[in-house]
């Protein structure tokens, strides 16, 4: 086969790689807006949250080794496989400390799908309309979750029944993504022809014969690596005000703003959909803008916006543009460790920060939400002014 018939082929491939990371994304929206919606108490959706955070931060430290020793298809295998036995487990409705260890196996699951697909979108050329449409789809899932869930619940469904969704999800995903990824490496060989430096080879990312000291060596330069640790902080804030946002803003609007609440129900489901329509639409005008300028007009947007709604627009397209910065400003080989960590560490935020807002919330009052979130959003602004400036690409 020639070169260009093999680089044609890996086109049409990659085709349905990102259309498999979508629907992983999908699923993990689906299952991160749902608890909310199902459970009743907050002090048992933050334990959820946490739960799910310590799995992605657990999952950060063997993903890289995983995705080199097996491939990229059996390692999404693994992790559809993951989110598998944590859906079947909540579907049979077992004592909430199980409930609570599910969780943390899906965020082993989740954090594997999301490292793996996010670093294959962001390694494409102009990856920034690419992965509008990946976190877009996360947002979909983010939208129809809540949705599913309540209208299972109105009608007498028991909660966890919700999670057959789940499971059919994934089921699919396992057998989708690993069709869709099989063989990518072997595809990659044949285009690159003994470019060692391919950013899409996995094998290549902790070179030849690495033993534990060099384990050791590549942890350290991990954590002395500044766009990965600004990167993590950064993510760490965003995602810390959206789950704070979604989650608290009918109590803050009830509450604090004296709304009806039959009437600011859809709120939570206009923010998702902000987030996603900004991340379908204003991607592109960030790719045009430039990602690096762009999310300083953004961060600096949300602030000041009143409407929930707007907020999620605003809001969408940051994670996106965070990725595609990340990407350029860490070495390929270190892409899936350190992108792997900026996600656990940016769940950790999702689930810290709603927590803690919670917390402040039950002394003095939901009005609290609207600084945090202020606060929030400065750490971000701080965080990407501190971050090197990419060198602009040749492509």
């Amino acid at each position: 086969m020639t070169s260009s018939a093999t680089t044609v082929e890996l086109a049409i491939g990659n085709r349905f790689r990102v259309l498999a990371s979508c629907m992983a994304a999908f699923g993990n929206g689906t299952n991160d807006s749902a608890p909310g919606a199902l459970i009743a108490t907050y002090g048992t959706v933050a334990i959820i949250f946490v739960c799910n955070a310590l799995g992605f931060i657990t999952a950060a430290f063997f993903i890289n080794a995983l995705s080199v020793r097996l491939g990229r298809a059996k390692t999404l295998m693994i992790a559809e496989a993951l989110l598998l036995v944590g859906y079947i487990t909540i579907v049979l409705t077992p004592p909430f400390p199980v409930v609570a260890a599910s969780f943390f196996v899906l965020g082993l699951g989740m954090a594997t799908n999301l490292a793996i697909c996010q670093v294959f979108c962001s390694n494409q050329v102009n990856n920034t309309p690419i992965l509008g449409p990946f976190q877009g789809c996360y947002g979909i899932g983010g939208i129809a979750g809540p949705l599913i869930a309540t209208a299972l619940v109105s009608r007498g469904y028991l909660w966890s029944r919700y999670y057959f969704i789940e499971v059919g999800l994934a089921a699919f995903n396992l057998v989708f993504s690993a069709w869709a990824f099989w063989n990518i490496e072997l595809e990659t060989d044949s285009v690159t022809q003994g470019n060692e430096q391919s950013p899409s080879h996995p094998q290549n990312l902790e070179g030849t014969g690495a033993g534990k000291k060099r384990k050791l060596q590549s942890f350290r330069t991990l954590i002395s690596n500044k766009p990965t640790l600004l990167g993590a902080c950064f993510i760490f804030a965003y995602q810390g005000a959206e789950v704070s946002i979604s989650g608290w803003v009918i109590s803050f609007l009830v509450q604090f703003r004296h709304g009806d609440p039959s009437k600011v129900g859809f709120v939570t489901s206009g923010f998702w959909a902000g987030i996603t329509l900004g991340r379908f639409t204003l991607s592109f005008l960030a790719h045009r803008i430039g990602e690096r300028l762009f999310v300083f007009i953004v961060t600096a947007g949300v602030s000041d916006s009143v409407a929930v709604a707007f907020s999620g627009l605003l809001l969408g397209p940051v994670y996106t543009c965070a990725v595609h910065i990340f990407a350029r400003l860490i070495p390929w080989k270190m892409h899936i460790l350190s992108l792997s960590l900026i996600g656990s560490v940016g769940s950790s935020g999702g689930a810290v920060a709603p927590f803690m807002t919670g917390m402040l919330a039950q002394h003095v009052g939901t009005f609290i939400l609207h600084p945090i979130c202020i606060v929030l959003f400065v750490w971000m602004g701080a965080c990407w002014w501190l971050l090197p400036k990419p060198e602009k690409r040749s492509e």
